[in-house]
C-alpha cells in the first residue's frame, strides 16, 4: 500500500505495470544512483549504521561539517539526548542502532536527511515512534525542510499531515 508506494519511488524495485513518473518523466530514465542522490527517506525503522551518531548524520552529505552535523541534529530535536550521552555524537550506536530507542533512531534518521536537503523528501510514519511532544518538535522542523520541495508523508496518525 502506502509504503509500496515509497519502495518504488526509491526504485527499490520498478512497477511490473504502468511508470512512475517524476516530474513527467519515467523514473527509469534516471540513473538510479542520481535518483537517489536526489532522495532524503525517513521511514518507521530507519537504517543506522554500526558506527558513531556522528557518522551516521553525516552520512547524509559528503564533507559535512561538525557544525553541519551539529545543526541537523538540533533541528531534528535530537541534540538533547546526544548531549545526555557520555560520548555524545561520537556515541556508537551499535549494530543496526541497538543502542538507541525507536524514537532515537528516528531523530538520528530525520537528521540525516536535514543535512542531506534533498530535492524529494519521503517520510514513512517517520514520526511514529516519537512521543507527543517531541513529535511536535520533530514536525516543526520537517515543515521547514518540506518547503520548496516535494515531500511525501506516509502516515497514520490525522496530525502528521494536518498541515
Amino acid at each position: 500500500g502506502k509504503s509500496t508506494v515509497v519502495s518504488l519511488i526509491e526504485r527499490f524495485y520498478d512497477p511490473s505495470e504502468g511508470e512512475v513518473l517524476i516530474d513527467g518523466i519515467n523514473l527509469k530514465e534516471f540513473q538510479l544512483k542520481w535518483i537517489r542522490q536526489k532522495i532524503g527517506l525517513v521511514s518507521q525503522e530507519p537504517v543506522l549504521f554500526t558506527c558513531s551518531i556522528k557518522e551516521n548524520i553525516a552520512y547524509g552529505k559528503d564533507g559535512a561539517t561538525d557544525d553541519e552535523i551539529r545543526a541537523a541534529a538540533e533541528l531534528a530535536n535530537a541534540a538533547k539526548f546526544i548531549d545526555k550521552l557520555p560520548q555524545g555524537l561520537d556515541t556508537m550506536v551499535g549494530e543496526h542502532g541497538t543502542q538507541l530507542s525507536g524514537g532515537q533512531k528516528q531523530r538520528v534518521a530525520i537528521a540525516r536527511a536535514i543535512l542531506k536537503d534533498p530535492r524529494i523528501l519521503l517520510l514513512d510514519e517517520a514520526t511514529s515512534a516519537l512521543d507527543a511532544e517531541s513529535e511536535r518538535i520533530v514536525q516543526e522542523a520537517l515543515d521547514r525542510i518540506m518547503i520548496n520541495r516535494t515531500t511525501i508523508v506516509v502516515a497514520h496518525r490525522l496530525s502528521t499531515i494536518r498541515n
